[in-house]
């Protein structure tokens, strides 16, 4: 127990603190404010308090708990809405009322709440942490599996039967290696600043599907890979993650809203319940945990959210599900950061940011990956996918934030506000976006689409950088100056950008993309292309070629059926060589 000294915004100073650790949690003053120690000098500890510290002064009594911050785990997760340090506001707001009253303690998972537990395992099991001793259907798509602590093993004493059972009754009793005997219930702690264990790392080699053809077929991300989504205000990051996190080929979503608008994540929690998933047809909810740190909220809580939610996603890899983080916006986190080292008084470096703002992304980013679980069962793997929105001041992509995060991540999406205000979206540059996980998924692409697919998505590329560069001489000289080839370089260019990259999130079938639809729909665009090189070399006029309404019936098939889409891309294309042969065999009789 210590007595406060200073109290600067969210930072406290209390001194008699002797005993108490680095990191530990604490409560301080009657209203027992949460709050985490930072660091100590002598009996002195500088404390960042999660919440509103108006009215605290000099005198009060601060107590420790004598463990780190930690997140309880455990069925109950998924549906909640949580705030940066993992209290349930829907359950704050039945006890309070719509403001968050300080000091409130409410357990993150419910102790009323009974669940339909069914044994796994049986008594005289030797096990070992991460182990499954039993299963929960916590929604109907997510079997929640219940798994020994990590760091434990032994024998089973004793499993109870199949029934309901709150997540503090003891579900198991097991005799440790050391011959000591534990009860085990339904929940789980682990402190958020550190990596749930796993056996061993692989490289990713299968893509995370999202639907949206820019990023699917251009610039993949791999399933347990990183990526950032850097841009200006009013580019669309959030639209990018919403469709992310919507459309996924993920088992499990965890949404952080990191220091966003209140509104934003208003729309996210008004949305999500009622979109189907396309996997499962159910609410979108059901796989999904939420957690809202909101701009308004206390700022210290907000460094705090990045590890709550990334500690919930490794708990569900963990189980052999395929997790997706989606953090918006890590600068947010960032400045969190700079304002608690500010008040630290410690040396700052780039910008103000403190000089660990590098290592402390790399720490969060790091987390990521496609992993062995621990257990005995050797075949359970699990991905995280972690996805981090930045954004830089004015959109410049030089300063420290955006800069520290290029170098950890191998996939980055530049956000483009002049596309956005042309309602281009999802408004990712192609000429300055990248992804570097490209060779290591070329055997599924190959395998599952054909070897033709990372061929055509090369010469699309090469046809947008291109018309980069013509754009420069039509810009100078107008578009007639310019060559047949060239000409037909910057309409198959516009078919590209605006039939294939554009989508529209308000048109069902458009705003989720399979990977076989993509395929066809590039195939048939470059297909047209091709055609036109051959006519134009046979002397057919790009004129009589350009009057061709192939380009609306691709725009328009855009929209055709899950089912129907392949004998409509067939038709177009049997079609359209007819037409541009016939202009092959015109322009060859005038020549």
């Amino acid at each position: 127990m210590g007595k406060v000294v200073k109290v600067s915004g969210p930072l406290v100073v209390a001194t008699g603190m002797e005993n108490a650790n680095m990191a530990d949690v604490v409560r301080v003053g009657e209203q027992r404010l949460i709050g985490e120690i930072l660091n100590m000098n002598g009996d002195s500890a500088s404390i960042q308090v999660y919440e509103e510290t108006s009215g605290l002064g000099p005198g009060a009594e601060v107590i420790t708990t004598g463990s780190p911050l930690a997140v309880e785990l455990g069925p109950g997760l998924i549906e909640n809405i949580y705030d940066g340090i993992q209290r349930p506001l829907e359950e704050i707001m039945h006890k309070a009322g719509a403001n968050i009253t300080r000091g409130i303690e409410v357990p993150a998972l419910s102790r009323e709440k009974k669940w339909a537990f069914t044994p796994v395992a049986k008594v005289g099991d030797k096990v070992q942490g991460g182990d499954v001793i039993g299963t929960v259907q916590e929604t109907s798509v997510v079997l929640h599996k219940i798994m020994i602590p990590p760091k434990m093993s032994g024998t089973l004493e004793m499993v109870v039967a199949a029934g309901d059972y709150t997540v503090e009754e003891t579900v198991a009793v097991l005799k440790t290696d050391k011959g000591e005997s534990v009860s085990l219930t339904m929940v789980q702690k682990w402190p958020v600043r550190v990596g749930r264990p796993y056996k061993h790392k692989y490289p990713p080699k299968a893509p995370l599907c999202s639907g949206q053809r820019i990023i699917d077929t251009m610039f993949p991300i791999a399933k347990g890979g990183t990526a950032a989504v850097p841009g200006p205000f009013g580019s669309g990051k959030t639209v990018v993650q919403h469709q992310l996190a919507k459309w996924a080929d993920v088992d499990i979503v965890v949404y952080i809203g990191c220091g966003e608008r209140g509104n934003e994540m208003t729309d996210v929690l008004r949305e999500f319940p009622e979109l189907k998933d396309p996997r499962t047809g159910e609410s979108l909810m059901k796989r999904t945990v939420l957690i809202a740190n909101t701009s308004d909220m206390p700022v210290a809580a907000r460094e705090a959210s990045i590890y709550t939610g990334i500690t919930i996603a490794e708990y569900f890899r963990d189980m052999g599900y395929d997790v997706a983080v989606i953090a918006d916006s890590t600068s947010r986190w960032a400045e969190a950061l700079r304002e608690m080292s500010g008040r630290l008084e410690e040396m700052p470096g780039e910008e103000g940011y403190p000089a660990y703002l590098s290592s402390r992304l790399a720490q969060f980013y790091e987390r990521a990956g496609m992993v062995e679980c621990i257990g005995s069962d050797e075949d359970r793997r699990g991905s995280l996918t972690a996805v981090g929105a930045v954004s830089p001041p004015g959109g410049d992509l030089s300063e420290p934030v955006s800069q520290a995060t290029m170098r950890i991540v191998k996939v980055f999406w530049a956000l483009d506000s002049s596309l956005a205000y042309k309602r281009h979206f999802p408004a990712i540059n192609w000429l300055n976006s990248y992804s570097l996980y490209l060779d290591s998924l070329k055997p599924w692409f190959d395998e599952k689409l054909g070897k033709e697919f990372l061929v055509d998505r090369e010469k699309a590329m090469s046809i947008l950088q291109e018309e980069a560069s013509l754009n420069e001489i039509v810009q100078l000289v107008g578009k007639d100056s310019l060559s047949p080839s060239d000409q037909l370089t910057l309409e198959t260019a516009k078919m590209v950008r605006e039939d294939f990259l554009q989508q529209n999130a308000f048109v069902d079938i458009d705003s989720y993309s399979s990977y076989d639809r993509q395929e066809k729909l590039l195939s048939l665009i470059l297909s047209y292309d091709r055609l036109c090189r051959a006519a134009i070399e046979k002397g057919a006029q790009t004129v009589d070629l350009f009057a061709i309404p192939a380009r609306e019936r691709i725009g328009r098939a855009k929209s055709a059926e899950a089912d129907q889409y392949v004998e409509v891309y067939a038709d177009i294309a049997r079609s359209m060589a007819s037409e541009i042969d016939a202009c092959a065999e015109k322009g060859g009789l005038d020549v």
